[in-house]
């Protein structure tokens, strides 16, 4: 059985976000319960997404659960989705690196890890005509999908890297504006804001539907383009308390994510399938199109590189520094994969393979 939420973007986490305030956790370890009656998966609408768009639509987590039952909900950015996740009303989520290290941290490393990857690349500045160099975008209002999501603490860090001071709170040589996804599309058609950075399909919309133009693609500022853009991340508690659930979920998110490798003529037709399930509404051929040429699936999560996300998330002053010992447990995946004789991957010597 399967039910699905539309849950909204949900503001409440920003407080907690900036403040460096965390849910409490109990530090107190939990035991092996057997297979989850229920398992709360999160995610969003998005191309990034597409590992959780497949699993669901094509069934692959529903065979892999078994008796579990899944229940999914969507969210608009990250930072919404950790709230949810600290609050124990969800248990795992599709998720970008910088609100799972902000959780992880926060908590000193009780509430969340990362069990998997799901999906790198397809993230870009989008700008309107007549800004062709950082050096336009002194005076300018650029949007993210939520602060301290995973475009907003990139957005943030470069605008740094070229001079510009941004805040949390508006103002700055260039004003970040948090805003719902399909809001910024809606406002960069109408020329009150004058670009965002965003993840897939929104890049592509941007450009298709609203004459914009990529200023900087986030690949360009990683060593051979290779940034994590989504992960799987589950409530540790859960993860000691069901493990045999977890581990039936990445069953189902490796086949997702192997399916999304191998039928790359089908992806398309699945993933807008879903799009229209949970929004009422499909993407435009040649958006989709763009969008899956943007992004790579992969179950790596890429694990080298959540240092430097946390460094960049500081810098910003939005992330709060600490130990990410811990943060990583693809003991699991790693389990799956070796059963369908694929590489295992790595946690980057912080935490467990």
């Amino acid at each position: 059985m399967k039910t699905s939420l539309r849950l909204g973007a949900l503001m409440l986490g920003t407080a907690l976000l900036v403040s460096g305030c965390a849910a409490t956790v109990s530090t107190e370890p939990a035991t092996d319960q057997g297979p989850a009656a229920e398992l709360r998966l999160g995610y969003f609408d998005n191309v990034t997404h597409a590992a959780a768009l497949v699993g669901v639509q094509n069934g692959f987590f529903d065979d892999a659960l078994g008796d579990t039952t899944l229940t999914t909900q969507t969210f608009n950015a990250g930072p919404a989705a950790v709230e949810a996740l600290s609050a124990g009303a969800i248990d795992a989520a599709y998720i970008g690196p910088s609100p799972a290290v902000n959780t992880f941290v926060q908590s000193g490393g009780q509430s969340a890890v990362i069990v998997a990857g799901a999906a790198s690349g397809g993230a870009a500045l989008v700008v309107r005509d007549g800004i062709d160099s950082p050096a336009d975008l002194a005076g300018t209002i650029l949007a993210t999908p939520q602060l301290g999501n995973t475009q907003d603490v990139a957005l943030r860090s470069w605008l740094g890297d070229e001079g510009y001071e941004t805040s949390t709170t508006g103002g700055g040589d260039v004003t970040v504006a948090p805003t719902d996804n399909a809001q910024t599309l809606t406002l960069f058609q109408s020329g009150k804001i004058d670009g965002a950075w965003l993840p897939e399909p929104w890049v592509s919309r941007l450009l298709l539907e609203a004459d914009g133009h990529v200023l900087v693609n986030e690949a360009s500022r990683w060593e051979n383009g290779d940034f994590p853009t989504t992960v799987l991340l589950v409530r540790k508690a859960f993860l000691e308390e069901h493990p045999d659930t977890v581990q039936a979920l990445l069953e189902g998110h490796v086949t997702a994510v192997d399916w999304l490798t191998e039928n790359p003529a089908e992806a398309a037709t699945v993933i807008n399938a879903k799009l229209k399930a949970d929004t009422g509404k499909a993407l435009a051929d040649d958006v989709l199109a763009r969008a899956l040429t943007e992004v790579k699936f992969n179950v790596d999560p890429l694990a080298a590189t959540f240092p430097v996300s946390l460094a960049e998330a500081v810098k910003a002053g939005i992330g709060k520094d600490g130990d990410l010992d811990g943060l990583f447990n693809v003991a699991l995946l790693n389990a799956v994969l070796a059963e369908r004789t694929e590489e295992p991957v790595s946690a980057g010597g912080l935490g467990t393979e």
